[in-house]
């Protein structure tokens, strides 16, 4: 049967095209996924694996009833994502967030991928239009596309679209610090999943250790813009100067906040501000720097990030770096099932639609895979309903977002899934006991029933996914 089922094309190995790839395929339609790399790298690529994850190696909450993000995780599960199952089996311990060894996660997609006896895996840079003669394509290209790919697209969307940098944290080696200054601890001593409650290493600043810190953050060598200069940032991911460059006290309210932590080699004094870095690969060797992000030049790294106590004698096994992300203007050039309005043959998935994040990018691509498979093989396919996880990201990039005149028309931003993209919940959250609840235990049973509503409407989904 499947010999007479005309292939569908995947351009871009990211996890967007990756996990699209996979859906398509698992549902008996035959796949050529393109890929460029090694033939073509980018600046923050280092592999030639599918799937790399080039920023952190966190895929952010696992909790699915308190946070959009684990309950996106919950329901991506329920699909049979390729992406949530290789994620799972190179889980390391990330306190309340799922992280993954990098290299086992992406070598474990690559090689699930390249197994498939529907899928094909291409090596070369390809364009849409003249390379694949095919009706149904799905451009997964992410954040990183090709120049000349960006070019093309502009062609078809009739806009120059979208772009914004994104910083990469340094990762330093596990032996290189100081633990007679750090100690392990998560915050709150939150317990996750492959995790004990003492899951990151932090490193704690007194005032003055902080002040000098972020004198030097801001007075260090930064990267050039060049023809970028003027690009705007995603909120989610800013460089750590930039954040230091929005007031002295932003990264202590941030990334480098003292909450929840207690100094095990001095409980009596909390610190002013605490560095953490989270488990960055399974051997335990490698740790992240959570939230520094950055565009200082290398030397001025090591110099800079060795002021950190405990950090003094800190080995890089990577320093930070930026690069261009760019996506498109989503709610004015797809249509509901994420096909361009300007040639419905053309699908977008992934981090170029303007959704944010690993998690999201391959939410993206799986319902996009899903979606196209259904129409190769004739069958009705409706999107996931607006009150999940899913249906919620894909609203906000075909419809939720609002352009005023004032904002302009690159007023669109890049978006991670969360609560205020759901509906609103159309009975009033009380207690078990109907008691009126306020202030945080209001908010904290609001999240639950608006997860509870979500897992209830997606097994309904599943159960009839070409429902209108």
């Amino acid at each position: 049967m499947t010999n007479s089922i005309q292939s569908v094309h995947v351009i871009g190995g990211g996890l967007a095209g990756s996990e699209a790839a996979w859906q398509i395929a698992e549902a008996g339609v035959p796949v050529t996924l393109h890929e460029m790399r090694p033939h073509r790298k980018t600046d923050a690529h280092q592999t030639d694996g599918l799937a790399e994850l080039v920023c952190s190696n966190s895929f952010r909450s696992d909790d699915s009833d308190q946070n959009a993000v684990g309950l996106i995780h919950h329901e991506m599960r329920r699909l049979r994502s390729l992406i949530m199952r290789c994620a799972d089996a190179n889980q390391v311990p990330a306190g309340g967030a799922l992280a993954v060894d990098r290299d086992g996660f992406s070598a474990a997609v690559t090689a699930a991928l390249e197994a498939h006896p529907l899928i094909e895996v291409v090596r070369k840079e390809v364009e849409i239009a003249s390379s694949i003669d095919c009706d149904i394509k799905i451009v997964a290209t992410g954040p990183l596309t090709s120049a000349a790919l960006a070019t093309e697209i502009a062609g078809y969307t009739g806009d120059e679209g979208l772009a914004f940098f994104d910083a990469i944290a340094p990762i330093v080696h596990r032996e290189s610090i100081d633990m007679n200054v750090a100690w392990f601890q998560s915050r709150y001593d939150k317990v996750g999943p492959g995790g004990s409650g003492a899951d990151y290493i932090n490193c704690p600043m007194t005032r003055e250790q902080y002040e000098a810190f972020v004198d030097a953050l801001l007075a260090g060598e930064k990267t050039s813009f060049k023809e970028w200069e003027g690009t705007p940032y995603f909120d989610g991911c800013l460089p750590v100067e930039v954040m230091a460059e929005r007031g002295r006290e932003t990264l202590r309210h941030g990334p480098m906040k003292p909450m929840g932590l207690t100094n095990a080699h001095n409980p009596t004094v909390k610190p002013y501000a605490v560095v953490q870095l989270r488990q960055d690969n399974a051997l335990g060797s490698l740790y992240n720097m959570v939230g520094f992000q950055t565009k200082l030049k290398h030397a001025e790294q090591k110099r800079v990030f060795r002021m950190i106590p405990g950090l003094e004698g800190a080995e890089f096994a990577r320093l930070g770096g930026l690069h261009r992300n760019t996506y498109i203007n989503s709610p004015r050039l797809l249509d509901p099932l994420l096909r361009l309005k300007a040639d419905p043959r053309i699908r977008f998935a992934g981090q170029i639609t303007g959704c944010e994040g690993y998690v999201e990018s391959a939410a993206i691509g799986l319902v996009v895979g899903r979606i196209a498979a259904a129409e190769r093989l004739g069958a009705a396919f409706s999107p996931p309903p607006p009150t999940t996880a899913l249906g919620a990201l894909i609203g906000h990039l075909t419809g939720g977002h609002i352009e005023t005149i004032d904002a302009g028309p690159r007023s669109f931003q890049p978006m991670n899934v969360n609560f205020g993209l759901f509906p609103p919940l159309t009975e009033a959250v009380t207690s078990p006991e109907g008691r009126r609840l306020r202030g945080a235990d209001k908010a904290a049973a609001r999240k639950r029933a608006l997860t509870a509503r979500a897992k209830r409407d997606l097994e309904a989904w599943i159960a009839n996914p070409g429902r209108s």
